[in-house]
């Protein structure tokens, strides 16, 4: 097999045409002059249209890597985050993994771990669209998937829900296989299922705010914060003291003032608990007016595949991930 580094683009010619045609998201010059500037900009858009799942992970990486960060992977002594996080991809395969990370199984191990009064009430669990029976459901509920990120219809009132567009995003997402994208494993055998669960809001009484908490070996050192989602996201990074931190990721920071939580302490001392023995994990919550819910625990941060501003701090957050053997 050639290395990366031989990886011939030409071979893909026929499908970057296929995606420049078919692409309405991009006007076609635009398209073609991201691919000459950087040709590693068409991976992604050829691994969403599934022709890249032949590839072997290690090389994929190196490309999916080299596409989204515009730099070359390091797996052989890694030193930044983001690059940690495609090294544990590889070489970190802890079996209990599939488990937390699929949504409805980690019920059990949040309930045995922490306690069932840390989880959002189930209204239900489905292997089909067709299965839901919406007569039995409250007016306000939140549907996902199981085995994937983004599988997720929020109902805030049934009278007003369009069934069918629910239908199409579930049905997508229930014949996604999550882990050809970012090669993330713990994703790969997961059953497809739905679940639903209790629409719930903190004190804004209109949304959830995520409290995201990124852990190492049982230690947190740091979060953030996302608000505002679906209207204006912002993401907030802060330190254990509550101390907001001076860079971004994803989205930039918010220009509110964000206010500690009732319930950050105990958000620590769950995160410690359920990160403990990994080398790295986020663990996620909600906190709805002191009262704490889990939210996921997430391996690989945005797949390990986003950048920070300014970059140094994906030095600094890979400076705390100690990787296993080496």
């Amino acid at each position: 097999m050639r290395e990366v580094d031989e990886f011939n683009f030409t071979d893909f010619s026929a499908s970057i045409i296929i995606i420049v045609e078919e692409d309405e998201n991009m006007d076609r010059s635009a398209k073609v002059n991201k691919f000459l500037s950087n040709p590693y900009s068409i991976i992604p858009h050829l691994s969403s249209k599934g022709l890249l799942k032949w590839i072997p992970d290690k090389m994929y990486l190196k490309l999916i890597f080299r596409a989204r960060m515009e730099r070359k992977l390091n797996l052989t002594n890694p030193k930044t985050f983001n690059e940690k996080l495609q090294w544990l991809k590889l070489h970190d395969r802890n079996p209990l993994y599939v488990e937390l990370v699929d949504k409805y199984k980690v019920r059990k191990y949040i309930s045995n771990c922490i306690g069932e009064e840390y989880l959002i009430p189930l209204l239900g669990k489905y292997r089909s669209f067709e299965e839901i029976d919406f007569d039995s459901l409250p007016s306000q509920f939140v549907m996902k998937c199981t085995h994937d990120s983004g599988g997720l219809v929020i109902c805030k009132d049934k009278s007003k829900l369009d069934i069918e567009v629910a239908r199409r995003k579930i049905n997508k997402s229930l014949n996604r296989n999550y882990y050809y994208y970012g090669r993330e494993w713990p994703y790969k055998d997961i059953e497809p299922q739905i679940i639903v669960e209790k629409y719930m809001v903190d004190e804004s009484g209109t949304e959830l705010k995520d409290y995201k908490f990124f852990c190492f070996n049982g230690e947190p050192k740091f979060l953030y914060i996302a608000t505002d989602r679906g209207v204006d996201t912002r993401f907030d990074f802060f330190d254990m003291e509550f101390k907001h931190l001076p860079f971004w990721q994803h989205y930039q920071n918010s220009e509110k003032t964000i206010n500690r939580p009732p319930g950050f302490n105990e958000m620590i001392r769950l995160a410690k608990i359920l990160s403990k023995g990994i080398p790295h994990v986020r663990v996620d919550f909600y906190d709805i007016n002191g009262k704490i819910y889990f939210g996921e625990l997430t391996f690989y941060h945005f797949n390990g595949l986003e950048k920070f501003y300014p970059d140094k701090y994906d030095e600094v957050f890979g400076s705390l991930i100690d990787l296993p053997d080496k």
